[in-house]
C-alpha cells in the first residue's frame, strides 16, 4: 500500500542511508549509498566532496534520485526524485551536522576530523522532491 504524504515525509526524514542515482551518461546511472538531510516539507540534502563523480553527474543532469527503505518491522519504502535546487560549497558545520545525524556523539568528533582532513572541498546538494513513489508492504 502507498504512504501518504504526511507518512512518507516522515519516513525519508529519519537517518536511513539512501541509494542516490544520478544519470550516467553511455552507461547505466550511477548509484551509491549516500547520508542525507530532509526535513518534512523542506528540500533533501547531500553532503559530498565537490569533485565526486556524483558530484559532477548531478551538476551535469541537474537531477537525482534517492530510495530509503527497511525490513524490519515491516518492509517499506520511499523513493524521491527531482531537480537540484541548489548546490553550495560545503562547511565544517555541514559535515558536523551530517555526522551527528548518522554516528554516536562519541564517534562524530573523528569522523569530522578525518573526513575534513581527507576527503577535501566538499559541497552541499539540494533536491527539491518532485516525484514520489513509496509502499509499505507489512
Amino acid at each position: 500500500m502507498a504512504l501518504d504524504l504526511l507518512a512518507r515525509q516522515e519516513f525519508l526524514a529519519e537517518p536511513h542511508v539512501a541509494a542516490l542515482s544520478v544519470a550516467h551518461p553511455g552507461r547505466a546511472p550511477l548509484t551509491v549509498p549516500v547520508w542525507y538531510q530532509y526535513t518534512p516539507g523542506a528540500e533533501l540534502r547531500v553532503v559530498t566532496p565537490s569533485e565526486s563523480r556524483k558530484a559532477e553527474l548531478i551538476r551535469a543532469a541537474g537531477r537525482f534520485s534517492m530510495l530509503v527503505d527497511r525490513i524490519a518491522p515491516s518492509v517499506r519504502y520511499v523513493s524521491v526524485e527531482g531537480p537540484v535546487s541548489g548546490m553550495r560549497p560545503g562547511t565544517a558545520k555541514d559535515v558536523r551536522a551530517m555526522a551527528e545525524r548518522y554516528l554516536p556523539p562519541e564517534q562524530a568528533d573523528a569522523y569530522v576530523a578525518i573526513a575534513l582532513a581527507t576527503h577535501g572541498e566538499q559541497v552541499v546538494i539540494s533536491m527539491r522532491p518532485e516525484h514520489w513513489l513509496s509502499a509499505d508492504l507489512g
